[in-house]
């Protein structure tokens, strides 16, 4: 994201952090995975802790590999808790998504997950990733579409949790559908080669939705979620606490699944 523009709006409390570090190149990138080889350079835009990162610098060793992340406190964070093998050419730097701090056509993959969603201009955004692939390069991004994911038992409270996530992102100028127009951002980038698919993460085990239910009730109470939608008075810490409630209820149910639906796109230069 652009240091200077964007809104996160899930920020980095410890809640949210615990989500992108149990990411991992298999439960996040799998739709790319066939494409790597060893001695590709590749760039992971939006890193984060850089779970992932590490994860493709062991497939393509000894090629290198570079995340990138808009904000400093992560960037420490992915140097400090992340080790690469000891071997590896990895490293992690502050970045611009929209103004990426490399030579055209350095990187031969660059993959974004979950970044595209949060963004004002996209389309700029994957512009900007293109410019840093050589040919036959591929770019890889992949984000939720929260209009597709779906949860059962049913409960009013966790419907409220959609409709002010989706209050909250449009307030920022992202979009919180974005995995269903991710075809229409990169072929607007300038993208003609495209390969889309979709994939899920499904929480049903009883440790599974213990820790969901319980990082996404931290998340409603504590994160920038909780901070934005009260700063921009679309709701009260009355009806946050209400709606964290319900995912701990949820986690409870033996019943209980939840189901996240992630758009793909692996496109080539």
């Amino acid at each position: 994201m652009s240091a200077a523009g964007d809104r996160y709006s899930h920020g980095h409390h410890e809640s949210v952090l615990r989500s992108h570090r149990w990411r991992t190149a298999e439960n996040s990138a799998g739709f790319l995975l066939p494409y790597l080889v060893p001695g590709q350079a590749l760039l992971d835009v939006g890193c984060g802790p850089g779970t992932i990162t590490v994860d493709f610098a062991r497939r393509i060793h000894p090629g290198p590999v570079h995340g990138v992340d808009v904000a400093p406190e992560i960037v420490e964070l992915a140097r400090r808790d992340a080790p690469p093998p000891s071997d590896a050419n990895v490293h992690f730097d502050v970045g611009d998504v929209y103004s990426i701090d490399a030579e055209d056509g350095a990187y031969d993959v660059v993959y974004a997950h979950q970044v595209l969603q949060h963004l004002t201009d996209p389309i700029a955004a994957v512009r900007e990733m293109k410019r840093v692939l050589r040919r036959p390069g591929v770019l890889a991004v992949r984000d939720s579409d929260y209009g597709a994911f779906a949860w059962a038992p049913g409960d009013a409270r966790l419907d409220r949790w959609m409709a002010l996530y989706r209050a909250l992102t449009a307030r920022n100028g992202a979009e919180a559908d974005a995995g269903r127009h991710l075809a229409r951002w990169v072929r607007a980038a300038g993208f003609s080669s495209m390969t889309v698919s979709s994939s899920t993460w499904t929480f049903h085990t009883a440790d599974e939705r213990a820790w969901w239910g319980e990082l996404w009730s931290e998340r409603v109470r504590e994160s920038e979620f909780a901070h934005q939608i009260l700063e921009y008075g679309l709701t009260t810490r009355a009806e946050l606490d209400t709606i964290a409630d319900a995912f701990l209820a949820w986690a409870a149910d033996e019943d209980g699944v939840f189901i996240v639906v992630h758009g793909e796109v692996l496109a080539r230069v």
